[in-house]
């Protein structure tokens, strides 16, 4: 549906429109920042338009999606999942409905928007290209393409393509302003292969072996979704020795393998050389599934390696990252807060512009 000349464009036009981040260096906090910059991307895929940071309506889109993902790994909820019966006790799950019915209706206001400006010669985004075929199909007595599905589907891509990816970025900035040396190294190969004034693209990740690895290494060491969203057998598995029986819940276990202690040289340390070899170019390891494995992997996971590489690149590039004035590399924690997610505990950071 998007060309990627636009997903490009997308995405440095997200990082520009915080160009004044560097420009008087001030302390500032990603969060907001990055959910806004990652949420227009997904934004403009659906919708085919993108939003301004200062719309009320896309504020509070951002607020919530961030919300649930906090509020999904609440103590509270997590009682509520084993015992339903006391909802009405649990207001966390009210919240995260309440949260759910705006996010419906807002896709709903938009698929009606979008249905009334519907023009087959001018398709620019999903909710297009899903209006395109349920026309094309709407001969047949059954197809998958009605509205229900097109609602879910939307909010799919928001729930899995916002808070993950922009999370995954603020451990990358974080991450850069603990280990600047590291920082220093990628922002070198990144000169060294992309001219200045020239926007990365996806094929400059097969010379870039460094910037590789070390985003395969924050996504493998911040590990923000430890466990997978769960599954159930649809019959009796057995697995060394021991029976599944048909209809169980299993839910994986992801950090077990991305901190595997026979599989990492140093698991618990943040070290791109877990995905270099002796000749210093780019190794895949078996271990390394944060979007898990097998059939359920993530669908989302091409979309979202494009969006790390492109995103972090970008924003190396154009910015050296970079403590508050008082605040050593000691000072910093790496340490997680908690939910669906694993998220940065609440911090500053400062920017600089490198041209």
């Amino acid at each position: 549906v998007l060309h990627y000349w636009s997903m490009k464009e997308l995405i440095f036009h997200a990082i520009f429109t915080n160009y004044e981040l560097g420009r008087y260096e001030k302390p500032f906090d990603t969060d907001l920042i990055m959910n806004c910059a990652v949420s227009n991307v997904i934004c403009s895929i659906i919708f085919g338009e993108r939003f301004e940071y200062n719309d009320s309506t896309f504020k509070k889109l951002v607020r919530i999606l961030g919300e649930n993902e906090k509020l999904f790994g609440s103590p509270k909820l997590m009682l509520f999942n084993f015992f339903p019966r006391i909802s009405s006790f649990v207001g966390t799950q009210k919240q995260i409905v309440q949260n759910y019915e705006y996010l419906k209706e807002f896709i709903l206001k938009r698929i009606k928007y979008q249905r009334q400006a519907f023009d087959t010669n001018a398709i620019s985004g999903y909710i297009d290209a899903y209006l395109l075929k349920q026309e094309q199909e709407s001969a047949k007595a059954e197809t998958y393409f009605d509205d229900e599905n097109l609602v879910y589907s939307v909010a799919d891509l928001f729930g899995a393509g916002t808070e993950t990816t922009s999370t995954t970025l603020r451990w990358s900035i974080l991450l850069m302003i603990k280990y600047p040396e590291i920082q220093k190294k990628v922002q070198e190969e990144i000169r060294t292969n992309i001219k200045q004034g020239q926007m990365p693209t996806v094929d400059d990740r097969r010379k870039m072996p460094y910037t590789e690895a070390v985003i395969h290494e924050i996504q493998r060491f911040a590990n923000i979704v430890p466990l997978n969203v769960s599954h159930t057998t649809p019959s009796d598995v057995y697995f060394r020795g021991y029976c599944i029986p048909k209809g169980t819940e299993v839910i994986p276990f992801l950090r077990s393998v991305l901190y595997d202690k026979t599989q990492w040289e140093t698991p618990y340390q943040f070290n791109p050389n877990h995905f270099l070899d002796s000749n210093g170019k780019f190794l895949k390891r078996d271990a390394f599934m944060p979007f898990s494995a097998g059939r359920r992997v993530c669908v989302g996971e091409s979309l979202a390696k494009m969006e790390l590489f492109l995103f972090f690149t970008g924003l190396l590039q154009t910015f050296t990252f970079y403590p508050p004035p008082g605040v050593s590399r000691e000072d910093i924690t790496l340490e997680p807060g908690t939910g669906f997610i694993l998220f940065p505990l609440p911090h500053l950071v400062c920017a600089k512009l490198n041209y």
